[in-house]
């Protein structure tokens, strides 16, 4: 870690990250001195590349804006790159290398042949045009183009990356290149994407609660939950929750969040829905048509009592202060749905409490599998009907939990470190390809 904060000065999330991946690591690798001889820790946190470049574009009054774009391409020992790209005014280098490296490890749990990568720019869309954003887009693919390939690196989408940038980024790439292959994933489905693919990370993070909760013969069916965020993910697990008999209380965006006793039934995430994806406004919006629903502006859910949490928002949206809140209250399970959304002492505090914990590369490796299935779907040409990537998503959550129980469960099944299991796992798969390779 000393070497890590040396090489990447200012990189806290990146350097949190790498810790919390590689403290269950070093105990594991103790007795493997081939993964000592061989460097594989220094190796993989060490990027393979990093491509930064200017993005310089025309807004709708004729003035000329500059933004900054990344692709991480952080290993691809068992498959081309993958992962999203994100626009937002907090993307940095220092995130995006966060998020690659854990991409990598969740690629690998999902047992689909995909390295790990992530990218994108300081931009924002929100309040811009549809034809600003094309305008960004096209200048962003104009340089990215020339470093990706449906072999080689598959970004898809992130946040502020929905399907309206994908067709736009899609359509710059076939300008460029006069090919139609499966280089972005998350497309639209006139023109290659899969079915259920928006649905993946959302339904994926249910899953995975409901698979840690069948271990200890329990279930959603009845719950309270609380969920943050009122993006792609959290409305898709929403949808879902409440699908399986849970009962959903909350969901929020950057201004704050609303608290619906009676629970966001389907006919109020509708609502939230337009309200989100076509009006693009605001959830303070919902209490004037729900009554009893509360907004409260500038706070997180994390104090209203439930039994089970989907973190869905972005990263260290839950400190410790809310950990012990939530356990307080009776919390009795965290699936996270968005990357990182637990700071380090949360998540201590959630395991020292040994309640049921999904980390991310675990719980939300539904969307990266859908989109490994897009990726296959294309390269043979065909488009399965829903049935199919449902139930392959369905099976993939179940074999990462099982992936997860070999390498953090005790023996008894009493307890089981989502933690330790999910890094371990991801990990063997990782480092045994790069052994295989030498030294490269």
């Amino acid at each position: 870690m000393a070497q890590v904060r040396q090489d990447n000065p200012r990189q806290p999330e990146f350097h949190q990250a790498v810790f919390e991946v590689c403290k269950p690591i070093f105990a594991f690798i103790k007795d493997k001195p081939r993964y000592h001889e061989y460097q594989i820790l220094r190796r993989i946190t060490e990027p393979d590349r990093i491509i930064a470049f200017r993005v310089c574009w025309e807004n709708d009054e004729g003035g000329i804006e500059v933004n900054r774009g990344w692709r991480i391409q952080n290993n691809n020992a068992i498959g081309p790159y993958k992962g999203g790209l994100r626009f937002h005014p907090s993307v940095n280098e220092s995130i995006l290398k966060f998020l690659a490296f854990e991409q990598t490890f969740k690629n690998s749990l999902t047992g689909l042949p995909m390295g790990g990568g992530k990218g994108g720019a300081n931009f924002d869309p929100k309040g811009r045009s549809d034809h600003e954003v094309m305008r960004f887009c096209q200048s962003f693919m104009s340089e990215l183009y020339r470093h990706i390939g449906d072999d080689i690196d598959v970004p898809a989408g992130d946040i502020g990356v929905g399907a309206r940038e994908i067709g736009y980024l899609y359509g710059q790439w076939k300008r460029l290149t006069s090919l139609h292959t499966g280089v972005l994933t998350g497309k639209g489905q006139s023109y290659g994407g899969s079915l259920i693919r928006q649905e993946a990370t959302g339904y994926g993070c249910t899953y995975f609660m409901q698979e840690m909760l069948a271990s200890r013969g329990d279930s959603i069916d009845g719950k309270t939950c609380l969920v943050s965020g009122s993006g792609n993910v959290a409305q898709f697990a929403v949808e879902k929750i409440t699908e399986l008999g849970g009962k959903v209380l909350t969901m929020s965006d950057s201004d704050g969040f609303i608290h619906d006793p009676d629970g966001i039934d389907a006919e109020k995430l509708a609502f939230i829905m337009e309200l989100k994806n076509v009006q693009r406004g605001r959830l303070s919006a919902y209490p004037a048509v729900f009554r009893k629903a509360r907004h409260h502006a500038g706070k997180r859910p994390w104090g209203v009592p439930a039994q089970l949490a989907f973190p869905c928002a972005t990263q260290n949206e839950m400190s410790h202060e809310d950990a012990c809140t939530l356990l307080t209250n009776g919390c009795i399970g965290v699936s996270e749905g968005a990357n990182m959304p637990s700071e380090l002492a949360a998540i201590d505090a959630f395991l020292a409490a040994k309640i049921l914990f999904g980390p991310s590369k675990a719980a939300n490796a539904g969307g990266v599998a859908v989109s490994g299935l897009e990726m296959s779907q294309n390269s043979a040409r065909m488009r399965w009907k829903e049935q199919t990537p449902q139930e392959l998503l369905q099976q993939i959550m179940r074999d990462i939990h099982e992936r997860c129980l070999g390498h953090g469960g005790t023996r008894d099944r009493k307890f089981t470190n989502y933690v330790t299991g999910a890094n371990i796992a991801g990990f063997v798969t990782v480092a045994d390809a790069m052994l295989a390779y030498g030294i490269v």
